[in-house]
């Protein structure tokens, strides 16, 4: 089953609620992204071999989540908020991974039809982006399933699930509690 491009864009444009470069590009780069890893029916008999990692948190991360079927919640999708667009998509079969960008070098993409978007699927995939194998290392404790640990942090006592503690000085803390990513400030 070839994945295309005009079909996922309106899946993926269903799921976020409109059409936007981000979509466009979102869209775009998983259809190039998955037949280069041996995933061709990511939401049938291919979705439990698929992980992707995404580095932004925007419209583009919508449009990966429409079409491969990964989501955060069912531990196939990492959201690691870097501010790029950028994804990497992992066959957890065979190890393939391809990390996928637009290429930077790319001028500002003209309008479509009508000063409509572009069609991203007329440009050629070797202008619009950078696709990379890579390796990615994934612990047990990174894949789908139930958690393989459970600890609490010594400092706060939230459950800390599957290796994210810290041991600092002797003690088990959950990151925040370690210093690192507090969001919230306690009040």
């Amino acid at each position: 089953m070839a994945l295309i491009y005009e079909d996922c864009l309106k899946e993926a444009i269903g799921l976020h609620g409109d059409a936007c470069m981000g979509i466009l590009l979102g869209t775009r780069m998983t259809v190039s992204a998955l037949p280069r890893i041996g995933i061709h029916d990511p939401k049938g008999e291919d979705r439990k071999k698929l992980m992707v990692f995404v580095e932004i948190d925007r419209c583009a991360t919508d449009a990966i989540m429409a079409i491969t079927g990964c989501r955060p919640g069912k531990r196939t999708m990492k959201v690691l908020d870097y501010g790029k667009m950028a994804a990497t998509f992992v066959n957890l079969e065979t190890g393939r991974a391809v990390r996928v960008l637009p290429d930077p070098a790319l001028k500002k993409l003209g309008s479509g039809a009508e000063g409509g978007l572009p069609d991203l699927g007329a440009i050629p995939e070797e202008e619009l982006l950078i696709i990379q194998e890579v390796e990615v290392e994934l612990r047990p404790e990174d894949l789908p399933g139930r958690p393989l640990r459970t600890c609490r942090c010594e400092q706060c006592g939230d459950k800390i699930m599957d290796g994210r503690e810290v041991e600092r000085g002797g003690r088990v803390l959950c990151r925040p509690c370690d210093g690192q990513n507090h969001y919230y400030s306690a009040i």
